[in-house]
């Protein structure tokens, strides 16, 4: 009967943020076939190849910042709130250089693979600027999103580990499109 509770708990806990993901994703795709987006992918070839890379990553690195806080809320290690904690501030630090290193390592090998192919790509700098500009931006949307809504639904007796992963997909996936875009509409302005 105990696990049938859990099961219910869990299900409860999830659907809510699951439903909100999918319209998450939905609102990604639109954005992903907006005409802005069409002309940054024609104008700065190699995109493409980069994008589930930068998409995937942001899930990889804040997915394992979000599992770090979720077991120190469990713990009573880190106290659900913005305060100056050693912890929270060493996996928020290590996840935000993280996520830049990734965003300058795809942008290097996306390029790279496509002069080994022989294709048409950006500019090394130009495709470095995009992921530079849209990584640092996640980042920070990711960080502060993803620590507000954990610590909001552990307050409401919610369990992060029921909450974290639709939350890093979705705020990865809808901010990660929206500052591409923006990062594409920026070098596009520079270059």
């Amino acid at each position: 009967m105990e696990a049938r509770r859990n099961a219910w708990r869990i299900y409860r806990e999830s659907l809510p943020i699951l439903v909100v993901s999918l319209a998450g994703g939905i609102f990604a795709g639109s954005v992903l076939g907006s005409a802005g987006m069409t002309e940054g992918f024609e104008r700065f070839p190699g995109l493409l190849l980069l994008l589930p890379a930068f998409l995937a990553t942001r899930g990889n690195v804040y997915g394992a910042m979000g599992a770090r806080i979720s077991s120190g809320l469990h713990q009573g290690m880190i106290d659900p709130s913005f305060s100056w904690d050693r912890r929270l501030v060493n996996a928020v630090a290590a996840s935000f250089i993280n996520g830049i290193g990734i965003s300058v390592i795809i942008a290097v090998l996306s390029w790279g693979i496509l002069r080994v192919l022989g294709r048409e790509s950006a500019r090394l700098v130009e495709l470095l600027g995009i992921m530079l500009i849209s990584g640092i931006l996640t980042s920070i949307t990711l960080i502060f999103g993803l620590l507000a809504l954990v610590f909001a639904g552990y307050k409401h007796g919610l369990d992060p580990d029921n909450l974290i992963g639709p939350i890093v997909t979705t705020l990865g996936d809808v901010f990660g499109v929206i500052f591409l875009f923006v990062a594409i509409t920026v070098v596009g302005g520079v270059f």
